[in-house]
């Protein structure tokens, strides 16, 4: 198991350098997955995670969520 968690810092604006960085690592261990798994406490699906899905879709890597993900009512 490989576990993806948001990555907590201490600095008040992230360096983009770092951003893109942690998101190559996220694609490098989803490449990796025999499957995806999303923690979505609430159903709540934030941007980065859902172009994770999204490549994760593209390499036909099956995705199972703790919640359902969160219906947009607007």
């Amino acid at each position: 198991m490989i576990v993806l968690a948001p990555e907590a810092t201490e600095a008040p604006v992230l360096d983009p350098l770092l951003v893109r960085a942690l998101g190559e690592l996220h694609l490098r261990r989803i490449d990796l997955a025999d499957e995806v798994r999303i923690v979505n406490p609430g159903g709540y699906i934030g941007e980065a995670t859902r172009r994770e899905i999204a490549y994760a879709n593209a390499l036909g890597k099956p995705i199972t969520y703790l919640h359902g993900p969160a219906r947009d009512d607007s």
